[in-house]
């Protein structure tokens, strides 16, 4: 399993959200590329870059500051925040993006973002699937910056893009997101058993490396972890002990 960090950016600063609220905001006093800068030199090889201004807009917002962190590090870096055209996807491609996060358009309009596999590769795409969850009621997908209710489940969605040759999927659990409660460990479980080949990337929740064994088991393929890692209470060291023993 591997662990990749995460950068929120709103108005070109890191922060981290609490439950994806725009009104609970932490802000971090390092720059994105200071902050991308210090995980790459600890030897980490991926980073999540989310363009919040974007998810919420509809349009990407920090062009220049993503081609400023992948033409800095060394890092296989994933983005995603307001890609609702492929114009867009190229666009966060030509900034040194190795691939783009797709989520509000994935779920609006499925079958536009199955569209671009043929010119972006279904590598390139990573459908990412936000979800809330009502007791025993399937996991509903959120859109627009977690603003907004789809018609979707998380697995009519999986199913759909599974079916197209999709196998990329970041899911997030919106009610663990910025907590530092832990992971949904259930809802990624559940994943992996329907979908044995997705590639799910686990995000949400994750409070410290004690977590990592426990997440490994359920079968993603890695995890995303932001407030922990830039809160302390997740350090570099620790994650490179869980590679080194894994």
């Amino acid at each position: 399993m591997e662990i990749i960090p995460a950068i929120d950016l709103l108005g070109g600063k890191v922060v981290r959200l609490y439950k994806g609220d725009f009104n609970q905001v932490t802000e971090y006093p390092d720059s994105p590329v200071t902050v991308a800068s210090r995980y790459n030199s600890a030897g980490i090889k991926s980073l999540h870059v989310v363009d919040l201004d974007g998810a919420r807009s509809g349009t990407p917002a920090h062009l220049d500051l993503i081609t400023e962190i992948t033409s800095t590090v060394g890092m296989a870096v994933q983005v995603g925040g307001g890609i609702r055209q492929i114009e867009q996807a190229r666009a966060i491609i030509a900034a040194g993006a190795e691939r783009v996060v797709v989520g509000s358009t994935a779920a609006k309009d499925p079958d536009t973002v199955i569209g671009w596999f043929g010119e972006l590769g279904p590598d390139c795409v990573v459908v990412g699937v936000d979800v809330t969850i009502d007791g025993d009621s399937d996991p509903v997908v959120q859109t627009h910056g977690w603003t907004e209710s789809s018609d979707q489940t998380l697995w009519s969605l999986m199913d759909k893009f599974m079916a197209a040759g999709a196998y990329n999927f970041l899911c997030t659990d919106i009610s663990k997101d910025g907590t530092l409660e832990g992971p949904n460990m259930e809802l990624y479980a559940e994943c992996t058993r329907r979908y044995p080949k997705a590639r799910v990337i686990a995000s949400g929740g994750l409070s410290s490396a004690a977590e990592f064994p426990a997440l490994a088991a359920t079968g993603v393929t890695s995890v995303v972890t932001g407030k922990a890692l830039l809160d302390g209470r997740l350090t570099i060291a620790e994650i490179e002990q869980f590679l080194q023993s894994a």
